[in-house]
């Protein structure tokens, strides 16, 4: 899996009708900033509002996933989410002139190839993965649906189906490389129940629909009056039953296409965690509505953690080392007081401070007893904070930040020689005027050492 986040590296369009509205759309995938994550702008509406992919935006799940926000709705958007899961990319804009992404052929392929084709870029930050702590469990006993997640450092999914249908039988599918989603899953279509279909009608779904973009599982016996009202629908001169049941002698591309378009689709939903997963998914008779519930479960969790330690591994690579540091902040020694930031988006940044005997405040600060001064705990903290501040602009060499108020500060433990402080800061609100309003917080270890909701101004060195 990778370490750093990736874009694309130029714009790459597709079109097409979309499976449920019955509406053609172009869509544009454009290349995006660290950080800015998967987000689909309506080009078509007034203001052109934007759409993040979270799964707090889920608004309806009548036979597949649609988000909204700002007043914009964006249908059946868990093919495109899967394809760029598969590829592993972090951060793009999609723009779209309607209200959702052309079914094409039914599956991820053919953004997934357009994607690949149009080429990734590495960028300079590192992938904010959510690594499961812990095992997850979800279960629907009226419909026999369960979902777990595992702890495990990788990304890894299994998913079993069973209609009780002797078309289908019971079928599985597992992806335990990310990579190989392209080739083992991404071709795999969306399909139905002949018998769905009428209902699917009455609901006002797939007005978009056709035998070139899905398969129809035929489970029953169907006479020539029905296929001949099916070739209407479909706006076909003629369909046909093949005697394993597959509506107008559609191919399978794998023999449990079904459950691996089962998997393509929980992949898809997933991504409206937000963060790239690192777990063991495993799903017994998965659909839309329980991915969802599983999602928002897992971001609950994701929550959770946020509140506790922040996860620092010394082996990870760095986001900012201490010369880069040196070019961002005036500090120099003794005052700077950060060895490295090892996590930052728009909101919120981490940054690492190891202890050591050899600090020239333990010369005189309680000798005998050495113990990190509490100011100094802030002023590293406040630096930490202010790489974050200075990271809003796009010339951090030309300002300054300056400290305008510490609020509800708080010291619980003793930071001593040995000691690796973990700073996280979070912006409060955005930075409104130059003003920036964040909670700040030190860990050693699992321990919270410090905690203030620090204020800054950010100036211009040379004012216009």
């Amino acid at each position: 899996m990778n370490v750093k986040q990736q874009t694309i590296k130029k714009p790459v369009t597709l079109s097409g009708v979309g499976l449920h509205t019955g509406v053609v759309a172009n869509m544009t995938f454009l290349p995006a900033k660290p950080y800015h994550g998967i987000k689909f702008q309506r080009i078509d509406l007034e203001g052109q509002p934007i759409v993040d992919v979270d799964v707090d935006n889920v608004v309806d799940l009548s036979r597949g996933t649609t988000i909204e926000q700002n007043g914009a709705r964006i249908n059946t958007v868990e093919h495109t989410l899967a394809a760029l899961v598969g590829l592993q990319i972090d951060n793009v804009l999609i723009q779209i002139d309607g209200p959702e992404p052309p079914i094409l052929d039914g599956s991820s392929i053919q953004f997934y190839d357009a994607l690949a084709e149009t080429g990734l870029e590495e960028q300079n930050a590192l992938r904010d993965y959510f690594e499961v702590p812990r095992s997850v469990f979800y279960r629907e006993p009226e419909r026999d649906v369960e979902i777990a997640a595992l702890p495990l450092d990788d990304y890894r999914v299994t998913v079993m189906v069973d209609y009780n249908s002797p078309v289908l039988g019971s079928q599985h599918a597992s992806l335990t490389d990310i990579t190989q989603f392209g080739k083992e899953i991404a071709s795999c279509r969306t399909f139905c129940f002949l018998h769905e279909l009428e209902m699917l009608q009455k609901q006002n779904l797939i007005k978009g629909g056709d035998l070139n973009n899905a398969i129809v599982i035929v489970d029953r016996v169907v006479n020539d009056d029905e296929l001949e009202h099916l070739a209407k629908l479909f706006n076909k001169p003629k369909v046909e039953v093949k005697k394993e049941g597959i509506l107008n002698n559609v191919e399978l591309r794998y023999k449990n296409e079904p459950a691996r378009h089962k998997l393509l689709d929980m992949i898809g939903d997933l991504a409206l965690v937000g963060r790239p997963l690192k777990a063991q998914i495993l799903a017994a008779r998965p659909g839309h509505a329980a991915n969802i519930a599983f999602a928002k479960k897992l971001k609950k969790l994701m929550r959770e953690e946020a509140q506790r330690a922040p996860h620092y591994d010394p082996k990870m690579p760095t986001v900012l080392d201490t010369v880069q540091i040196a070019k961002i902040l005036p500090h120099r020694y003794p005052f700077q007081l950060v060895d490295k930031i090892v996590y930052m988006d728009e909101n919120a940044v981490i940054g690492i401070k190891n202890v050591t005997m050899n600090e020239p405040f333990f010369q005189g600060h309680f000798p005998g007893n050495p113990v990190m001064p509490g100011v100094l705990q802030i002023e590293a903290m406040a630096q930490t904070g202010g790489i974050l501040v200075l990271n809003s602009v796009p010339d951090p060499d030309n300002y300054w930040t300056y400290f305008l108020a510490i609020e509800n500060c708080r010291f619980k433990k003793m930071v001593v020689p040995g000691d690796t402080l973990v700073f996280k800061c979070e912006l409060l609100s955005p930075i409104k005027r130059g003003i920036a309003k964040m909670q700040g917080q030190a860990f050693v270890g699992n321990n919270l050492v410090c905690e203030a909701v620090m204020s800054a101004s950010i100036v211009r060195k040379n004012p216009v």
